[in-house]
């Protein structure tokens, strides 16, 4: 192999926000473990205040509507040829589409399809392990983005973050 003065082998190891893990995975580690200490010690959310087929209802509306929200996401970044793992570079800022109102609609829909999951369990333990999640997704996955995306966009990034919101 040659190498050419000037380049930087780790530059492609850099050109990545360097997340904790990889955020589906860590809503699958979360609800694993409430699924087991459910397991354990069974503690419903709404047990028998609702009907079976009001919970499951309502449990497809919320995961329904987090799927269909992560596949229009999805779609957005595969529209403009960029990446939407968090192990690959990014290559533009979307602030088109649903990302004219959240810069991180699909940690929106993996909470939906989280807390549908939840529902659908009837699982509590699930559902309070959701504040951990989300603090785990925001320190551990969401700071180290926006760290790397000023780093890698700058003033264009700041933009877009000043106009829309994190969340909603």
């Amino acid at each position: 192999m040659t190498i050419r003065p000037g380049v930087d082998l780790n530059a492609k190891e850099k050109d990545r926000p360097g997340v904790v893990a990889h955020p589906p995975f860590i809503y699958l580690g979360f609800l694993a473990v409430g699924i087991a200490l459910g397991y354990v010690w069974p503690l419903p959310i709404v047990g028998g205040a609702l009907s079976a087929l009001a919970r499951f209802s309502l449990a497809a509306l919320l995961a329904g509507g987090g799927a269909l929200l992560l596949g229009i996401g999805i779609r957005e970044f595969q529209r403009r040829e960029t990446n939407f793992r968090t192990d690959r570079p990014s290559t533009a800022i979307i602030s088109d589409g649903l990302y004219r109102y959240s810069r991180n609609p699909l940690y929106i829909a993996l909470t939906l399809i989280y807390v549908g999951l939840c529902v659908a369990l009837d699982n509590l333990w699930a559902l309070a392990l959701l504040v951990p999640v989300l603090l785990t997704v925001r320190y551990g996955v969401i700071a180290r983005e926006e760290a790397y995306l000023e780093r890698k966009f700058g003033e264009e990034y700041l933009r877009y973050k000043r106009s829309v919101r994190r969340w909603l």
